[in-house]
């Protein structure tokens, strides 16, 4: 095998790694998101976790009037406390109460995750 095959061949391991890795994030998010009752026909939500510290929290929905709005809020979660920051705006801390509510969302998260989605793999 010459060197150029090797190298192309590990490109596209890559590749699919990367995109087997963004369909798990996709259908993480799309479970994530029914954990908070249903949406409407003309709208979308997502709750996932991006990486080991940072949550997503997606809203897409029209309005009665055909108006288009979204919202995205990311949790960062660190040693000292948990940042959040919705649609561009600054990162700060959140308070004890939303901090809970977030636990409760993660734990929800994780079982529903390892029973719907990864209990297929094992």
């Amino acid at each position: 095998m010459t060197l150029l095959k090797l190298l192309s061949n590990t490109q596209q391991d890559e590749e699919r790694r990367q995109e087997a890795y963004r369909n798990l994030i996709r259908n993480e998010a799309k479970i994530g998101g029914r954990l908070f009752g249903p949406m409407p026909t003309n709208g979308r939500r997502e709750f996932f976790c991006l990486d080991e510290s940072t949550w997503v929290w997606h809203e897409e929905w029209i309005d009665s009037e055909g108006r288009q709005h979204s919202v995205t809020t990311r949790y960062d979660v660190r040693p000292n406390g948990i940042l959040k920051a919705q649609d561009q705006q600054p990162y700060q801390y959140i308070g004890l109460d939303e901090a809970r509510r977030l636990f409760q969302a993660v734990s929800m998260y994780n079982r529903q995750i390892d029973g719907e989605l990864y209990a297929l793999a094992a």
